[in-house]
C-alpha cells in the first residue's frame, strides 16, 4: 500500500500537467502564448507589490532591532505563564504573523536548544505549521490587487493567529 501511494505521489504533478496540456489542446488554447501573457502579468504584479514588501520588511527589522520584541515578551510572560505558554516560544508567536522566515529562524533556534522531541520543540513546530504570516499575506496579496482598506482583515487574521496559538498549546499539552 505504501509503495502504491509513493508511486502515485511521484507521478501526481506530471500527470496533472499532462491533463492540463491535453485539455488545452482539445479546447484549442495556445498554451505557450497564454503562458507568456500570464508571466507578463505576473511580472507587473511583482513590480506593483515591491513598495509594500519593502515597507513590511523595514518595519519588521525596526521591530526586532529596537528591542521592542524583548520588551513585549517581558511584559506578556507573566500572563502567558498562567495559561501554559512558555516564554521561550513567545518570540515565535509574535514573529509568526509578521515573517515566516524570521519565525522559522526562531523555531530552529528553539529546536536546536531544547530538541525536537521536547515540549518546546513540539509546541513551536505545531505553531509553525498551523498559522500563517498574516501581515505578509495582507501586504503581498492585498497590495498586488490594490486593496487599501483592510482593517477587518487584520483583526480577523490576528484572531486566527491567536486561535492557532491557543489550539497549539492545548493540542501539544494533550497529545504530547
Amino acid at each position: 500500500m505504501f509503495a502504491l501511494i509513493a508511486e502515485l505521489s511521484r507521478w501526481a504533478i506530471p500527470g496533472v500537467l499532462l491533463i492540463v496540456l491535453l485539455a488545452a489542446f482539445v479546447r484549442g488554447v495556445k498554451v505557450y502564448e497564454t503562458f507568456v501573457d500570464g508571466a507578463e502579468a505576473g511580472f507587473s504584479t511583482a513590480v506593483k507589490i515591491i513598495p509594500y514588501l519593502v515597507a513590511m520588511l523595514v518595519a519588521i527589522s525596526i521591530f526586532r532591532a529596537s528591542g521592542a520584541m524583548e520588551v513585549l515578551v517581558a511584559a506578556l510572560s507573566p500572563v502567558l505563564d498562567q495559561v501554559g505558554l512558555p516564554a521561550e516560544v513567545l518570540p515565535h508567536a509574535i514573529m509568526r504573523p509578521l515573517s515566516g522566515g524570521a519565525a522559522l529562524g526562531i523555531a530552529s533556534d528553539i529546536i536546536k536548544i531544547h530538541g525536537p522531541d521536547s515540549f518546546l520543540g513540539q509546541l513551536v513546530s505545531t505553531m509553525q505549521g498551523s498559522c500563517d504570516t498574516t501581515f505578509y499575506v495582507l501586504t503581498l496579496y492585498f497590495g498586488s490587487v490594490g486593496v487599501k482598506k483592510y482593517r477587518y482583515s487584520i483583526i480577523s487574521g490576528l484572531l486566527a493567529d491567536l486561535t492557532t496559538l491557543v489550539a497549539s498549546v492545548y493540542i501539544v499539552n494533550v497529545i504530547f
